[in-house]
């Protein structure tokens, strides 16, 4: 008989609080993730051109082909490749499909200083600070590599939201242009 309820009592113990914790989670308590939509989440962040003082995110220029250079204002060859931007615009006879942003990644340099250096070198695309989440989906989808500016980290943002990195290093003007080519084609 002992053997019997011990059985029972085992039983019940296994089963009963199974059958709570079972009741207990729904399927209904466990969150469904998000449908990837095709566009990191930094897309939607609002940024603000330095130079006009009007917000823009990168889902603005959805259909648009984007460069996206991250830099700081005291590296050279963030200077250098800020030009070599220039001339490809120039190269390319400035379409209207093609966006240049610069992001200011430097956390200590600020919107009125940055606007005074596009002043200085007469660049006139959109420049803007990074804000701290967008300066950390950078590094934290691409590589940290794109909070070093000397490296002259750059991105391509393609017509359908696609996000192509480009090599580091220094970048001339014939270079970007190829490197765009493939994206303008229709």
């Amino acid at each position: 008989m002992r053997t019997k309820t011990f059985i029972y009592s085992l039983i019940l113990i296994l089963i009963l609080p199974g059958a709570f914790l079972t009741a207990c989670g729904s399927a209904a308590a466990t969150p469904t993730p998000e449908p990837d939509t095709g566009t990191p989440e930094w897309f939607d962040i609002e940024l603000t051109d330095v130079q006009t003082g009007e917000t823009f995110t990168m889902n603005d220029y959805a259909g648009k082909v984007v460069l996206v250079e991250t830099m700081a204002m005291w590296c050279p060859n963030c200077l250098f490749q800020a030009n070599e931007v220039r001339k490809m615009h120039q190269l390319l006879d400035n379409p209207d499909d093609v966006i240049s942003i610069s992001l200011d990644v430097d956390m200590n340099e600020e919107g009125d200083a940055l606007k005074d250096y596009t002043e200085e070198y007469g660049f006139d695309w959109h420049f803007a600070v990074a804000p701290l989440m967008v300066a950390r989906a950078l590094g934290n989808l691409y590589s940290a590599q794109y909070l070093n500016p000397p490296l002259s980290p750059m991105l391509i943002i393609d017509r359908n939201g696609e996000v192509h990195q480009l090599e580091y290093g220094q970048k001339n003007a014939e270079d970007l242009q190829k490197s765009l080519a493939p994206f303008l084609e229709p």
